[in-house]
């Protein structure tokens, strides 16, 4: 077996896993906060365990597009789309390596000082990647470089058009927290659910933003059509 052969496809493959896993969890964590508001349907101790099974399922989605940096910019230079610095990859590899663990090491220690020290560093990461993005694709329309291929350039901007849809989330979900707490101490009533579910539809429509980004990104990868 030639491994040189198969490494390319089988990093594209492992490019699509991330998507199909990222997209996929993404639909779960959806339907769950969908249930989740379903004040008529449910008991707050049962929404509560459902918001539990969000937050977990929610870190496959994390995980997925904190490899999918470091990976998509190997299958460019591995298929020769770009020419990636060495050092520009290598860098890639270790950012999306600390992320990846900021994101389970926050994760794991919630509600502690540790855990808002990783997702403040986390957050730098994501507006340094959406700046980086934002330029490839941004330079590669207006100049045919470093990306020469249309489609290529538009994948890249829209990337970083989801970062800068996932910042949108952070930021319209950051009142949830009181919220909840406020929910958890009081018990359900319209005083105590309204704001929230006003928030999360707040929340949703970043949400769909990301969806549709996914869903475009995608159909350029696999279509790869002559613009």
């Amino acid at each position: 077996m030639d491994w040189a052969e198969i490494a390319y496809p089988s990093l594209v493959y492992v490019h699509l896993l991330l998507f199909v896993l990222w997209l996929g969890a993404d639909v779960g964590v959806f339907l769950l906060g969908q249930h989740f508001r379903k004040r008529d349907l449910y008991t707050l101790d049962q929404r509560i365990a459902l918001l539990k099974l969000l937050v977990l399922v929610d870190m496959t989605p994390r995980s997925a597009w904190a490899l999918m940096v470091p990976v998509s910019l190997s299958v460019l230079k591995m298929g020769g789309w770009w020419d990636v610095p060495g050092a520009l990859l290598t860098a890639a590899w270790i950012i999306g390596g600390i992320w990846l663990w900021l994101v389970w090491d926050a994760h794991n220690h919630d509600q502690t000082a540790r855990a808002k020290r990783d997702r403040f560093y986390e957050n730098g990461l994501k507006y340094t990647l959406t700046a980086f993005y934002l330029w490839l694709g941004g330079q590669s329309l207006l100049t045919g470089t470093p990306l020469a291929p249309g489609w290529l350039a538009w994948k890249a901007l829209l990337f970083g058009g989801i970062f800068v849809a996932a910042i949108g989330i952070d930021v319209a979900f950051k009142p949830v927290g009181p919220q909840l707490v406020r929910l958890l101490s009081e018990g359900s009533s319209d005083a105590t659910e309204v704001p929230l579910r006003r928030t999360m539809d707040r929340t949703r429509v970043w949400v769909m933003a990301i969806y549709i980004l996914l869903v475009v990104t995608s159909w350029l990868g696999a279509v790869k059509p002559d613009f």
